[in-house]
C-alpha cells in the first residue's frame, strides 16, 4: 500500500510507555506521547519512544494547551513526509471501571469521561487505524457524552466514530494472546472506512495461542536468598518485609494463604496491647502462594506487598521480582526503567543498588501493574505493518491487472496467485479471483467486502463447546473463512464444510487459505 513509508503513532494515557514499546519494537516511530505524570513519561524517554524531544508531552490531554502540542508534533511530521498518522492508542484510567477497585466514587463517571477526550482526539488527527484498551467492563461503564448526558462508553464510541470507522470491541484474556499472566481486558480497534474494503479490524487481533505456566515463564529464574539482589540481574530482586512475617507464608503449600494456617501466630495480624488482633480477609488472593503448574495471576499495582493480590512466589518467602513480573508481562529484557544500562546497574556497590532500588522499586512496580502486556500491543503493530507494507488495489487497477497479467486464465490467475508479483493483500487478491471467474453472471459469484464480512462477524453466535460445525455452502475464494478461525479460535476443534458450484473457486480457496495461518484447530473439507 505504501512501500518505505515510515509508520506512526500517537500514544494517549502512555503512563511509561510498557504496552505501546511493543509499537516501537515492531517498527513504528512515535509522533506524541502523553502521560501527566512525569516520572513515568521519563521512562520513555530512556527508551528513546519519540525522535523529538518536543513529542513527550506531560500535561493535562483536557487542555487545548495539550492537544495543540500534539497537533504541533503532527504537522512536524508531515513536513518530513507523514501523510497522516497511522495509529492513535489510548489506554485511559480505569480507577472507575476496574472491578478491583474498591473505592469507586461517585465522580469517577467524570474521570472516565476522559475517554471522551480520546474519541474527540480521533475524530480530528483521523488517524488510520485507532486502538482502546481497558477493563473487561469498559464499553458498559457509564461517562459524560458530549452532549451533557451519561451514556455507556460503548455507544459514544459506537455514535461519535462509526460514521469514519469500522469497529470492533473484543474482550480478551490476555494469557491466550501472547501474554503470560490472566488479564481479562476489552480492546477496541478501529479502522478507517476508506481502508477498510481491504482490511478489517477483526484481522488485526493479536493470534490465539494456549497459555503458558508460571513454571514456563519464571521457573529458571536463580532463587534468591532473603533480601539478595542477583548479582547478575538488577531487576531480579524483591522488597523485603518485617522478617516477623515470613512465618505467616513460609509453611504454605501452593494455592494456600496465610489465613488458612492454624496457628493464629502464623495468620495474618498486629499486636495490639499485648492481645493478637487478626487482619481482616477482605480478599481471598492476599497472602496466597502462588501454582507453578498454572497461569499467572494478573498483575496489579501494589505487586510489591505481600498483604496484595496473588503476589506470593510459589516456592520462596518473598513476592515476585521486578524481572520476573517483567517476563510475566512480556516486557522485552532491553526496557530500561533507569536511565542506566543493565550492564552499568549490576556494576554498582551493593549500597548504591540498594538506595537506587528504595527510590525506584514502587514506581516500577506500579507501571508494570498498570501497563499493557508487551506482546499484545507487538502483535497488533505487526498485523497493521503487513497491512500497510501490501499493495491494496481498487477496481481499476484490479481490472487493468487481470488485462496485463492475462488473468481471464485459469493457469495464469493460479500462477499470479502463487507467485503474488505485486505484493498484493489479501483482499486485493480475493477481488481479481472473483473478477475473473468466468461462470460469474451464470453463479452469482459477487465478491463480499471486508466492511461486510465484518458486520456479519460481530452477529455470529456465540458457542461453550469443545467442538462445532460449521456448513459455509457457497464459499467463493473464502472471504470468510479467516473471519470464522478468528471467532471460534477459543474452540477445541472448529469442522468447517465449504462447497462451491465451481471447482475452480475452491482450488484457489486452497492457494488463499496457504498464505493465511490457519489455526490447526480448524479442519475443513471442500465439496
Amino acid at each position: 500500500m505504501l512501500k518505505d513509508k515510515t509508520l506512526t503513532y500517537i500514544s494517549l494515557f502512555s503512563c511509561a510507555g510498557v504496552g505501546c514499546f511493543g509499537f516501537k519494537k515492531a517498527g513504528f516511530e512515535c509522533i506524541a506521547t502523553n502521560e501527566l505524570i512525569e516520572r513515568r513519561l521519563n521512562v520513555q524517554k530512556y527508551n528513546n519512544k519519540c525522535r523529538f524531544e518536543s513529542g513527550y508531552i506531560c500535561d493535562d490531554i483536557t487542555t487545548d494547551e495539550t492537544k495543540n502540542k500534539i497537533f504541533k508534533e503532527i504537522d512536524r511530521w508531515k513536513e518530513l513526509g507523514n501523510d497522516r498518522v497511522d495509529v492513535l492508542i489510548a489506554t485511559p484510567p480505569c480507577q472507575g471501571m476496574s472491578v478491583a477497585n474498591h473505592k469507586k466514587a461517585e465522580n469517577e463517571i467524570v474521570r472516565n469521561s476522559l475517554v471522551v477526550e480520546s474519541v474527540h482526539l480521533i475524530q480530528k488527527v483521523a488517524p488510520r487505524f485507532f486502538i482502546f484498551e481497558n477493563v473487561a467492563a469498559f464499553m458498559k461503564t457509564g461517562c459524560t457524552a458530549p452532549d451533557g448526558t451519561v451514556k455507556a462508553i460503548g455507544d459514544v464510541v459506537y455514535e461519535e466514530l462509526s460514521d469514519k470507522y469500522i469497529i470492533v470491541s473484543r474482550i480478551l484474556n490476555f494469557k491466550n494472546y501472547g501474554s503470560n499472566s490472566s488479564r481479562t481486558r476489552t480492546v477496541v480497534i478501529g479502522v478507517s472506512k476508506d481502508i477498510a474494503e481491504y482490511v478489517a479490524p477483526i484481522e488485526l487481533y493479536p493470534t490465539y495461542v494456549e497459555e503458558r505456566t508460571l513454571r514456563d515463564v519464571i521457573g529458571d529464574m536463580p532463587k534468591l536468598e532473603w533480601g539478595e539482589i542477583c548479582p547478575t540481574d538488577f531487576y531480579h530482586s524483591f522488597r523485603t518485609y518485617p522478617e516477623e512475617m515470613r512465618c505467616w507464608i513460609h509453611d504454605l503449600k501452593q494455592g494456600q494463604s496465610a489465613f488458612d494456617n492454624e496457628d493464629e501466630l502464623k495468620r495474618p495480624h498486629k499486636i495490639v496491647d499485648g492481645v493478637v488482633v487478626p487482619n481482616k480477609q477482605k480478599n481471598g488472593d492476599k497472602y496466597t502462594r502462588q501454582y507453578w503448574d498454572k497461569v499467572a495471576p494478573c498483575i496489579h499495582t501494589r505487586n510489591d506487598q505481600l498483604a496484595s493480590q496473588n503476589t506470593v512466589h510459589p516456592e520462596e518467602d518473598r513476592v515476585f521480582s521486578i524481572r520476573e513480573l517483567m517476563k510475566i508481562m512480556t516486557i522485552p529484557p532491553e526496557f530500561k526503567w533507569i536511565d542506566k544500562t543493565l550492564e552499568e546497574l549490576n556494576a554498582l556497590p551493593e549500597k548504591n543498588k540498594r538506595a537506587l532500588l528504595k527510590k525506584e522499586e514502587i514506581k516500577i512496580r506500579q507501571s508494570i501493574g498498570e501497563a499493557v502486556p508487551t506482546e499484545i500491543f507487538f502483535q497488533i503493530a505487526c498485523n497493521i505493518r503487513g497491512f500497510m507494507e501490501q499493495e491494496h488495489f481498487d477496481n481499476s487497477m484490479i481490472n487493468k491487472t487481470i488485462e496485463d497479467y492475462q488473468l481471464d486464465s485459469p493457469d495464469n490467475l493460479i500462477d499470479f496467485i502463487v507467485n503474488n508479483p505485486l505484493n498484493l493483500g489479501s483482499a486485493s487478491l480475493a477481488r481479481i479471483a472473483e473478477l475473473t471467474n468466468s461462470k460469474r453472471e451464470n453463479n452469482a459469484a459477487y465478491y463480499t467486502n471486508k466492511f461486510i464480512v465484518n458486520e456479519i462477524y460481530k452477529q455470529l453466535p456465540e458457542f461453550e463447546k469443545e467442538e462445532i460445525n460449521i456448513l459455509e455452502p457457497s464459499v467463493g475464494v473464502g472471504n470468510f473463512l479467516p473471519f470464522l478461525f478468528k471467532k471460534y479460535e477459543n474452540v477445541k476443534r472448529v469442522n468447517i464444510d465449504v462447497a462451491d458450484i465451481d471447482k475452480k473457486n475452491l482450488q484457489i480457496l486452497q492457494l488463499l487459505l496457504q498464505k493465511k495461518k490457519m489455526p490447526s484447530k480448524c479442519k475443513y473439507k471442500l465439496y
